[in-house]
Protein backbone atom coordinates (compact mmCIF):
# COMPACT_ATOMS: atom_id res chain seq x y z
CA UNK A 1 0.00 0.00 0.00
CA UNK A 2 2.89 2.47 0.42
CA UNK A 3 3.51 4.73 -2.38
CA UNK A 4 7.06 4.24 -3.11
CA UNK A 5 7.25 6.96 -6.00
CA UNK A 6 5.62 9.09 -3.74
CA UNK A 7 8.29 8.55 -0.45
CA UNK A 8 10.79 9.14 -2.35
CA UNK A 9 10.20 11.97 -4.00
CA UNK A 10 9.21 13.56 -0.46
CA UNK A 11 12.42 12.62 0.81
CA UNK A 12 13.87 14.29 -2.23
CA UNK A 13 12.05 17.56 -1.42
CA UNK A 14 12.89 17.27 2.52
CA UNK A 15 16.64 17.01 2.12
CA UNK A 16 16.68 19.97 -0.16
CA UNK A 17 15.21 22.53 2.50
CA UNK A 18 18.71 23.65 4.52
CA UNK A 19 17.50 22.55 8.36
CA UNK A 20 20.98 22.97 10.06
CA UNK A 21 20.58 23.06 13.82
CA UNK A 22 18.83 25.83 15.33
CA UNK A 23 17.87 27.00 11.67
CA UNK A 24 14.89 24.11 11.06
CA UNK A 25 12.02 27.28 10.67
CA UNK A 26 11.63 26.38 6.62
CA UNK A 27 11.05 22.75 7.20
CA UNK A 28 8.81 23.16 10.01
CA UNK A 29 6.87 25.26 8.64
CA UNK A 30 6.74 23.01 5.28
CA UNK A 31 5.89 20.30 7.52
CA UNK A 32 3.13 22.29 9.79
CA UNK A 33 1.36 22.41 6.67
CA UNK A 34 1.50 19.13 5.43
CA UNK A 35 0.00 17.88 8.71
CA UNK A 36 -2.92 20.04 8.55
CA UNK A 37 -3.53 19.05 5.25
CA UNK A 38 -3.66 15.31 6.44
CA UNK A 39 -5.91 16.76 9.11
CA UNK A 40 -4.06 17.14 12.45
CA UNK A 41 -4.38 19.72 14.69
CA UNK A 42 -0.39 21.29 14.84
CA UNK A 43 1.19 23.65 17.14
CA UNK A 44 4.76 25.05 17.03
CA UNK A 45 6.10 25.12 20.45
CA UNK A 46 8.07 27.46 22.32
CA UNK A 47 11.71 25.09 22.37
CA UNK A 48 13.03 27.27 19.38
CA UNK A 49 13.17 30.33 21.90
CA UNK A 50 14.80 28.02 25.31
CA UNK A 51 17.56 26.92 22.73
CA UNK A 52 18.56 30.35 20.62
CA UNK A 53 16.71 28.62 17.42
CA UNK A 54 14.57 30.16 14.96
CA UNK A 55 11.45 27.80 15.20
CA UNK A 56 10.33 25.42 17.69
CA UNK A 57 9.28 21.65 17.81
CA UNK A 58 6.16 20.75 15.65
CA UNK A 59 3.73 18.71 17.72
CA UNK A 60 0.62 16.98 15.74
CA UNK A 61 -2.69 15.18 17.09
CA UNK A 62 -4.27 13.23 14.65
CA UNK A 63 -7.78 11.99 16.17
CA UNK A 64 -8.65 8.27 15.36
CA UNK A 65 -11.43 5.84 14.55
CA UNK A 66 -10.76 3.09 17.43
CA UNK A 67 -11.74 4.30 20.25
CA UNK A 68 -10.54 1.75 22.23
CA UNK A 69 -6.91 1.75 20.98
CA UNK A 70 -4.33 3.63 22.94
CA UNK A 71 -2.96 7.00 21.41
CA UNK A 72 0.80 5.99 19.61
CA UNK A 73 3.60 8.66 19.82
CA UNK A 74 5.61 8.93 16.41
CA UNK A 75 8.85 11.01 16.47
CA UNK A 76 11.67 12.11 14.33
CA UNK A 77 13.87 15.05 14.27
CA UNK A 78 13.88 18.11 11.65
CA UNK A 79 17.85 19.20 12.03
CA UNK A 80 20.86 18.10 10.14
CA UNK A 81 24.45 18.16 10.79
CA UNK A 82 27.16 20.24 9.04
CA UNK A 83 28.22 20.17 5.56
CA UNK A 84 24.17 20.34 4.96
CA UNK A 85 23.39 23.29 3.36
CA UNK A 86 22.79 23.16 -0.41
CA UNK A 87 22.15 19.23 -0.73
CA UNK A 88 21.86 17.65 -3.81
CA UNK A 89 20.77 14.01 -4.24
CA UNK A 90 21.36 11.39 -6.25
CA UNK A 91 19.61 8.46 -6.94
CA UNK A 92 20.96 5.72 -8.59
CA UNK A 93 18.77 2.51 -8.43
CA UNK A 94 17.73 1.87 -4.90
CA UNK A 95 20.30 3.84 -3.19
CA UNK A 96 19.77 7.87 -2.63
CA UNK A 97 23.42 9.40 -1.56
CA UNK A 98 24.66 13.40 -1.64
CA UNK A 99 26.88 14.40 -4.06
CA UNK A 100 29.73 13.77 -2.27
CA UNK A 101 29.82 17.74 -1.23
CA UNK A 102 27.31 17.81 1.51
CA UNK A 103 25.52 15.15 3.97
CA UNK A 104 22.52 13.66 2.39
CA UNK A 105 20.13 14.50 5.27
CA UNK A 106 18.84 11.01 5.75
CA UNK A 107 18.92 11.35 9.53
CA UNK A 108 16.64 11.93 10.08
CA UNK A 109 14.48 13.60 6.92
CA UNK A 110 13.92 10.07 6.24
CA UNK A 111 12.16 9.13 9.61
CA UNK A 112 9.80 11.54 8.54
CA UNK A 113 9.05 11.06 4.99
CA UNK A 114 8.04 7.29 6.64
CA UNK A 115 6.12 8.63 9.20
CA UNK A 116 4.20 11.12 6.94
CA UNK A 117 3.84 8.25 4.32
CA UNK A 118 2.15 5.68 6.59
CA UNK A 119 -0.43 8.66 7.83
CA UNK A 120 -1.00 9.20 4.20
CA UNK A 121 -1.74 6.03 3.77
CA UNK A 122 -3.73 5.45 6.82
CA UNK A 123 -5.97 8.58 5.15
CA UNK A 124 -6.77 7.35 2.02
CA UNK A 125 -7.23 3.75 2.82
CA UNK A 126 -9.34 4.63 5.31
CA UNK A 127 -7.29 2.20 7.37
CA UNK A 128 -8.64 2.43 11.76
CA UNK A 129 -6.43 3.85 13.93
CA UNK A 130 -6.33 4.85 17.21
CA UNK A 131 -4.93 8.86 18.42
CA UNK A 132 -1.70 9.35 16.77
CA UNK A 133 0.53 11.88 18.15
CA UNK A 134 3.33 13.24 16.02
CA UNK A 135 6.22 14.98 17.28
CA UNK A 136 8.90 16.53 15.03
CA UNK A 137 11.96 17.97 17.04
CA UNK A 138 14.82 20.47 17.03
CA UNK A 139 18.24 20.59 17.70
CA UNK A 140 18.28 16.81 17.99
CA UNK A 141 22.18 16.82 16.71
CA UNK A 142 23.17 19.81 19.35
CA UNK A 143 22.43 17.37 22.38
CA UNK A 144 19.05 15.96 21.99
CA UNK A 145 17.46 19.63 22.59
CA UNK A 146 14.25 19.66 21.37
CA UNK A 147 13.16 16.54 22.73
CA UNK A 148 14.69 18.26 25.94
CA UNK A 149 12.58 21.12 25.80
CA UNK A 150 9.76 19.43 24.77
CA UNK A 151 6.90 19.09 27.41
CA UNK A 152 6.06 15.67 27.25
CA UNK A 153 2.66 16.09 29.63
CA UNK A 154 1.34 17.64 26.43
CA UNK A 155 1.02 13.79 25.35
CA UNK A 156 -1.51 10.82 25.74
CA UNK A 157 1.00 8.59 24.05
CA UNK A 158 2.41 6.22 27.01
CA UNK A 159 4.62 4.28 24.13
CA UNK A 160 5.55 5.42 20.79
CA UNK A 161 8.49 4.68 17.70
CA UNK A 162 11.12 7.22 17.15
CA UNK A 163 12.38 6.75 13.42
CA UNK A 164 16.13 7.97 13.44
CA UNK A 165 18.77 4.74 12.96
CA UNK A 166 20.12 2.91 10.39
CA UNK A 167 19.48 -1.13 10.12
CA UNK A 168 15.63 -2.00 10.52
CA UNK A 169 16.34 -5.47 11.37
CA UNK A 170 17.74 -4.60 14.36
CA UNK A 171 14.73 -2.78 17.09
CA UNK A 172 17.24 -0.22 19.35
CA UNK A 173 15.44 -0.78 23.18
CA UNK A 174 18.63 0.10 25.12
CA UNK A 175 20.61 2.91 24.87
CA UNK A 176 23.23 4.66 27.19
CA UNK A 177 23.05 7.36 29.71
CA UNK A 178 25.76 9.69 29.65
CA UNK A 179 27.83 12.37 31.40
CA UNK A 180 29.25 15.37 29.21
CA UNK A 181 32.41 16.92 31.24
CA UNK A 182 34.36 19.73 31.76
CA UNK A 183 37.48 19.93 33.28
CA UNK A 184 39.10 23.69 33.34
CA UNK A 185 43.02 23.03 34.51
CA UNK A 186 44.85 26.02 36.55
CA UNK A 187 48.22 26.55 36.15
CA UNK A 188 50.27 29.22 36.78
CA UNK A 189 51.72 31.77 34.19
CA UNK A 190 55.71 32.59 33.43
CA UNK A 191 57.98 33.22 30.84
CA UNK A 192 59.03 30.13 29.35
CA UNK A 193 62.62 30.83 28.64
CA UNK A 194 63.47 32.81 31.57
CA UNK A 195 61.70 31.22 34.68
CA UNK A 196 60.06 28.15 33.50
CA UNK A 197 60.76 26.89 37.07
CA UNK A 198 58.66 29.96 38.64
CA UNK A 199 55.28 28.33 36.43
CA UNK A 200 53.07 25.66 36.08
CA UNK A 201 52.00 24.08 32.88
CA UNK A 202 48.07 23.42 32.87
CA UNK A 203 48.64 21.65 29.96
CA UNK A 204 51.27 19.40 31.42
CA UNK A 205 48.85 18.34 34.52
CA UNK A 206 45.97 17.73 32.08
CA UNK A 207 47.99 15.65 30.22
CA UNK A 208 49.49 13.86 33.26
CA UNK A 209 45.28 13.09 33.52
CA UNK A 210 44.83 12.12 30.75
CA UNK A 211 47.68 9.48 29.93
CA UNK A 212 46.41 7.55 33.23
CA UNK A 213 43.04 7.57 32.30
CA UNK A 214 41.26 5.11 30.91
CA UNK A 215 39.26 5.51 27.38
CA UNK A 216 37.54 4.22 24.55
CA UNK A 217 35.92 0.95 25.25
CA UNK A 218 35.91 0.75 28.71
CA UNK A 219 33.80 -2.41 28.36
CA UNK A 220 30.73 -4.40 26.78
CA UNK A 221 28.44 -1.47 28.10
CA UNK A 222 30.86 1.36 29.04
CA UNK A 223 32.96 4.10 26.37
CA UNK A 224 34.45 7.52 27.39
CA UNK A 225 36.54 9.85 25.28
CA UNK A 226 38.33 13.02 25.48
CA UNK A 227 37.26 15.45 22.57
CA UNK A 228 38.38 18.93 23.03
CA UNK A 229 41.36 20.27 24.33
CA UNK A 230 41.88 24.21 24.60
CA UNK A 231 44.51 26.34 26.18
CA UNK A 232 47.42 28.34 26.40
CA UNK A 233 48.62 31.35 24.71
CA UNK A 234 52.22 31.42 23.08
CA UNK A 235 54.97 29.48 22.58
CA UNK A 236 56.97 31.57 25.27
CA UNK A 237 54.36 31.14 27.88
CA UNK A 238 54.07 28.63 30.54
CA UNK A 239 50.64 28.15 30.28
CA UNK A 240 48.47 29.03 32.92
CA UNK A 241 44.64 27.43 32.01
CA UNK A 242 43.86 24.33 29.85
CA UNK A 243 39.93 23.04 29.14
CA UNK A 244 39.32 19.32 28.28
CA UNK A 245 36.06 18.24 26.94
CA UNK A 246 35.00 14.86 26.67
CA UNK A 247 31.80 12.30 27.83
CA UNK A 248 30.93 9.13 29.28
CA UNK A 249 28.12 6.52 28.17
CA UNK A 250 27.06 3.40 29.54
CA UNK A 251 24.25 0.82 29.90
CA UNK A 252 24.92 0.43 33.63
CA UNK A 253 24.37 3.55 35.58
CA UNK A 254 26.35 2.40 38.00
CA UNK A 255 29.10 1.52 35.90
CA UNK A 256 28.64 5.26 34.28
CA UNK A 257 29.03 6.64 38.19
CA UNK A 258 32.43 4.63 38.13
CA UNK A 259 34.07 6.04 35.14
CA UNK A 260 33.12 9.07 35.70
CA UNK A 261 35.07 8.81 39.34
CA UNK A 262 37.63 7.56 37.55
CA UNK A 263 38.27 10.73 35.21
CA UNK A 264 37.45 13.02 38.45
CA UNK A 265 40.13 11.22 39.98
CA UNK A 266 42.50 11.26 37.40
CA UNK A 267 42.92 15.14 37.48
CA UNK A 268 42.63 15.67 40.65
CA UNK A 269 45.61 13.15 41.50
CA UNK A 270 47.47 15.01 38.80
CA UNK A 271 46.94 18.06 39.84
CA UNK A 272 48.24 17.72 43.30
CA UNK A 273 51.60 16.27 42.14
CA UNK A 274 52.11 19.88 41.09
CA UNK A 275 52.94 22.46 42.94
CA UNK A 276 55.51 24.95 43.54
CA UNK A 277 57.05 27.83 46.47
CA UNK A 278 57.31 31.47 45.51
CA UNK A 279 58.52 34.31 48.48
CA UNK A 280 57.15 32.03 50.46
CA UNK A 281 53.74 30.84 49.23
CA UNK A 282 52.76 27.77 48.04
CA UNK A 283 50.75 27.52 44.58
CA UNK A 284 49.34 24.36 43.61
CA UNK A 285 47.32 23.43 40.34
CA UNK A 286 43.80 23.66 40.78
CA UNK A 287 41.36 21.95 38.65
CA UNK A 288 37.46 22.74 38.16
CA UNK A 289 34.83 20.62 36.93
CA UNK A 290 31.47 20.69 35.37
CA UNK A 291 29.66 17.48 35.16
CA UNK A 292 26.22 17.58 33.38
CA UNK A 293 23.52 14.49 32.87
CA UNK A 294 23.55 14.78 29.13
CA UNK A 295 20.68 11.89 28.81
CA UNK A 296 19.30 9.33 30.86
CA UNK A 297 19.29 5.93 30.01
CA UNK A 298 16.69 3.45 27.98
CA UNK A 299 15.40 0.51 28.83
CA UNK A 300 12.36 -1.00 27.16
CA UNK A 301 11.62 -4.17 28.29
CA UNK A 302 10.65 -6.78 25.91
CA UNK A 303 7.54 -7.51 26.96
CA UNK A 304 6.33 -4.03 26.38
CA UNK A 305 3.22 -2.81 24.19
CA UNK A 306 5.41 -0.88 21.40
CA UNK A 307 7.95 -3.65 21.54
CA UNK A 308 5.11 -6.47 20.79
CA UNK A 309 3.38 -4.50 18.44
CA UNK A 310 6.80 -3.97 15.93
CA UNK A 311 7.89 -7.90 16.54
CA UNK A 312 4.29 -8.87 15.39
CA UNK A 313 3.90 -6.14 12.51
CA UNK A 314 7.52 -7.45 11.42
CA UNK A 315 6.32 -11.27 11.33
CA UNK A 316 3.25 -9.74 9.65
CA UNK A 317 5.65 -8.67 6.90
CA UNK A 318 7.90 -11.31 6.94
CA UNK A 319 10.44 -8.86 8.20
CA UNK A 320 13.38 -10.11 10.50
CA UNK A 321 13.72 -8.27 13.70
CA UNK A 322 15.66 -8.36 16.91
CA UNK A 323 15.76 -6.05 19.89
CA UNK A 324 19.14 -4.60 20.56
CA UNK A 325 21.26 -2.17 22.32
CA UNK A 326 23.48 0.82 20.88
CA UNK A 327 26.06 3.17 22.46
CA UNK A 328 24.12 6.37 20.59
CA UNK A 329 21.54 8.62 21.85
CA UNK A 330 18.66 10.13 20.75
CA UNK A 331 15.52 11.53 21.39
CA UNK A 332 14.01 8.17 22.59
CA UNK A 333 16.24 8.68 25.59
CA UNK A 334 14.52 11.88 26.62
CA UNK A 335 11.43 10.13 26.36
CA UNK A 336 11.96 6.92 28.15
CA UNK A 337 13.56 9.21 31.03
CA UNK A 338 10.28 11.07 31.48
CA UNK A 339 7.73 7.77 31.43
CA UNK A 340 7.07 6.70 28.04
CA UNK A 341 8.16 3.62 26.52
CA UNK A 342 9.63 4.83 23.05
CA UNK A 343 12.03 3.00 20.48
CA UNK A 344 14.46 3.91 17.80
CA UNK A 345 13.26 2.18 14.50
CA UNK A 346 15.90 1.89 11.32
CA UNK A 347 14.90 3.87 7.70
CA UNK A 348 17.69 2.41 5.90
CA UNK A 349 19.94 5.15 6.22
CA UNK A 350 23.93 4.63 5.83
CA UNK A 351 27.26 6.22 6.39
CA UNK A 352 25.33 9.28 8.93
CA UNK A 353 27.32 12.21 9.70
CA UNK A 354 29.47 12.50 6.00
CA UNK A 355 29.84 13.36 2.96
CA UNK A 356 29.32 9.78 2.06
CA UNK A 357 25.63 9.20 3.28
CA UNK A 358 23.50 7.25 1.57
CA UNK A 359 20.22 5.40 1.95
CA UNK A 360 18.97 2.35 1.15
CA UNK A 361 14.93 3.07 -0.22
CA UNK A 362 14.15 -0.67 -0.08
CA UNK A 363 14.82 -0.43 3.69
CA UNK A 364 13.09 3.08 3.72
CA UNK A 365 9.62 1.50 2.59
CA UNK A 366 9.84 -1.60 4.51
CA UNK A 367 10.68 0.77 7.48
CA UNK A 368 6.94 2.59 6.18
CA UNK A 369 4.87 -0.32 6.14
CA UNK A 370 6.32 -1.57 9.41
CA UNK A 371 4.77 1.61 11.20
CA UNK A 372 1.86 1.45 9.09
CA UNK A 373 1.41 -1.97 10.35
CA UNK A 374 2.34 -1.04 13.56
CA UNK A 375 -0.67 1.57 13.73
CA UNK A 376 -3.27 -0.87 12.65
CA UNK A 377 -2.31 -3.52 15.08
CA UNK A 378 -2.76 -1.15 17.82
CA UNK A 379 -5.75 -0.28 16.60
CA UNK A 380 -7.06 -4.13 17.35
CA UNK A 381 -4.37 -5.34 19.97
CA UNK A 382 -5.44 -6.21 23.60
Amino acid sequence: MIDRMRLVNHLLELVQIDSLSKREREIALRLKGELEALGADVTIDNAGEKVGGSVGNVVATFRGDAPSAPPILLSAHMDTVVPGEGVKPVVEGNIIRSDGTTILGGDDKSGIAAILEAIRVLKEKHLPHGDIEVVFTICEELGLLGAKHFDTSRLRSRFGLVLDCDHLSCLITRAPAAYRIEFKVHGLEAHAGVCPERGISAIKVAGEAIASMKLGRIDDETTANIGVIQGGLATNIVPNLVVVKGEARSLNVAKLDAQMEHMRACFHEAASRHRLTLEGKTVEARVEEQILNDYPKMDVPEGSRIVTLVKQAAEKLGLEMQTAATGGGCDANIFNGQGLEVVNLGTGMREIHTVKEYLEVDEMVRSTQLVLEVLQLNATAR
